[in-house]
């Protein structure tokens, strides 16, 4: 077997780097917090470990190594189940809500990373194998590469025009620009929020991007995102300064109302722009024919 221990290692290494890479400590991500941070990275060395012993097994006809991959997937669902739970607590005391849709698409992507730092470590050690330490380094290059390509999605700035709008009155109803967002009866809650709030129009670039936009989750994704790169001045009995996304009934457009801690437009803007686009929101109504028949 120490002939192996080169192909274990280099795949085990690869693996790690890759799950280091993905492993991004940004204002969305889950966890955050350092203790989260040491529970992923150690279960990204052991996906890296069992794939990269795969090959090696194979090689000295030991077929059990597959049973072990097997259970390796079992776990790995199970830690889905884990950031689900994790963030479902979590959200009990967010001021401004993920949405379930968020969190389930944070959960599936933790899930996700772990079989991509496996068929990293997989395809590194059989190259490493095969091509010896050259292979291995141009292999793993390649396995970085399209993981990291793999798991960027796109973002909302990527399908839609983000563009500034204004906040007004129609009576006690508060509008970004033409679309109503809620009623406001109290009239110094409106004079505070026509002085301080932010307000952005959401256009979108083509019907599914429209589809998109439209669904529930993904608009709450959006105002919380928001919410956390700007600050909000809501607070538990004020429902008022509660940052909303609301469509237009008639364009499809999405209006986003906010009264943020730091009053700048272009930060917003931002991060809107950058709101990623959620997996369950995902939909191509004119790749149906009732969709194409819909828009003639």
């Amino acid at each position: 077997m120490p002939e192996y221990i080169k192909i274990i290692l280099a795949g085990t290494l690869a693996g790690t780097i890759s799950r280091l890479l993905l492993l991004r400590l940004d204002y969305r991500q889950y966890p955050g917090y350092p203790h989260g941070v040491v529970a992923h990275i150690s279960l990204g060395v052991i996906a890296s470990a069992l794939g990269a012993v795969l090959i090696p097994a194979l090689l000295k006809q030991d077929y059990t190594a597959v049973t072990f991959l097997a259970l390796a997937a079992q776990q790995f669902r199970e830690i889905r189940q884990m950031e689900r739970t994790t963030l479902e607590n979590l959200e009990i005391n967010e001021m401004v809500k993920r949405g379930n849709d968020y969190i389930e698409g944070i959960a599936r992507t933790f899930e996700a990373r772990n079989y991509l730092v496996m068929a990293t470590a997989v395809v590194v050690s059989a190259c490493t194998y095969l091509g010896g330490l050259l292979g291995g380094v141009l292999s793993a290059i390649g396995c970085i590469v399209i993981s990291r390509t793999y798991m960027t999605g796109k973002s909302i700035g990527q399908i839609c025009q983000v563009l500034p709008a204004t906040v007004n009155f129609d009576g006690a109803l508060l509008k970004v620009d033409q679309i109503g967002i809620m009623n406001v009866g109290l009239p110094e809650m409106r004079e505070k929020i026509l002085k301080e709030a932010l307000a952005v129009r959401i256009v979108p670039r083509s019907a599914s991007a429209m589809a998109i936009i439209n669904d529930l989750g993904q608009r709450m994704a959006i105002a919380h995102t928001a919410a956390v790169i700007l600050g909000t001045k809501k607070e538990i009995d004020m429902a008022e300064l509660t940052p909303l996304a609301r469509k237009d009934i008639d364009s499809g457009e999405v209006g986003l109302f906010i009264l943020p801690m730091h009053k700048d437009m272009e930060a917003l803007l931002l991060a809107v722009r950058r709101t990623p686009v959620l997996e369950s929101s995902r939909s191509k109504p004119l790749a149906t024919q009732a969709g194409r028949m819909a828009r003639r």
